[in-house]
């Protein structure tokens, strides 16, 4: 009768809107491999229960989204270097009864923009603008791409200060007060890791100015980027993107760890791209 069937989950809050399911189950379709993924809610308190129960119902791999990349780090045997760098885990493997984590935000997103996009990052002056987990495995990725310089910026100053001083020694990388944004210089990278959907277009800092090849990227997609994108545009951004990519590229290194198979990425990525565009078309404004 049938072969096993891998149970996989996301585990964040709010998780509902999750197209993790749907992605991890298209790359399984491509090798025949049955599997399980189910978005499980859970926030800071309820995290180490809701993943405890998981591994206990047999459990083998799990991604984990806002706000639990950081905390997961601690339900970890052992991480990978990148991991450690980052200090934010979004994918834990089952092994021998303990959890092993690793982060591929920062591969996800530069194989989106590098690989998809043609971006290349080498040589880029780059604000990064948030101090969360994906923005720690983003800071991690633009420095081993070699970007010229990285600063940082949050609304709360410290825990930007913090992130930048993981990199000391690791490049040109700065840490710049919210308010004092636009006196940065000219930019040619802009990567938005705030929370998706937290902040309104107005809320964003003004800048000193974008380089006529400036790129713009947020990590979030659909509804969630669009104030990002709009203030970007508005700032004379050379090109906009979202992080549709980013989530389906990270995914499909997380379904590589744990399946030892690289799925085809382009045909789900552009499925959901068709769909959000729909949806933009039939939403009244």
């Amino acid at each position: 009768m049938g072969g096993a069937v891998f149970k996989h989950a996301v585990f964040g809050q709010p998780i509902a809107h999750s197209l993790s399911p749907r992605i991890h189950s298209a790359f399984a379709a491509q090798f025949g491999i049955a599997i399980e993924y189910r978005a499980i809610e859970a926030g800071v308190e309820t995290f180490a229960n809701e993943l405890a129960a998981f591994a206990h119902a047999g459990g083998s791999g799990a991604n984990v989204t806002l706000p639990l990349k950081q905390i997961a780090v601690a339900q970890c045997a052992q991480v990978t270097e990148r991991a450690t760098r980052s200090g934010s885990v979004n994918t834990l493997t089952w092994r021998n009864g303990e959890w092993f984590g690793d982060t591929t935000d920062g591969v996800g997103f530069v194989r989106d923009l590098e690989g998809r996009y043609g971006c290349v990052l080498a040589g880029r002056h780059t604000l990064l603008l948030g101090a969360g987990g994906a923005a720690r495995a983003v800071a991690c990725a633009l420095i081993d791409a070699g970007v010229d310089s990285l600063t940082i910026a949050n609304r709360t100053h410290e825990r930007a200060a913090e992130l930048a001083t993981a990199f000391i020694g690791s490049g040109d990388v700065r840490v710049c007060r919210w308010n004092e944004i636009s006196a940065t210089g000219a930019l040619d990278l802009v990567v938005n890791a705030i929370s998706a959907g937290h902040h309104d277009g107005a809320q964003f800092p003004r800048l000193g100015g974008l380089a006529s090849n400036a790129v713009c990227y947020d990590l979030s997609y659909g509804v969630a980027a669009q104030a990002f994108l709009a203030w970007a545009n508005a700032a004379g951004a050379a090109r906009v993107f979202d992080g549709l990519g980013m989530l389906v590229e990270q995914a499909a290194e997380s379904f590589s760890i744990w399946h030892g198979r690289k799925p085809e990425t382009q045909a789900i990525f552009d499925d959901l791209r068709r769909e959000q565009v729909e949806r933009s078309r039939q939403t009244p404004g």
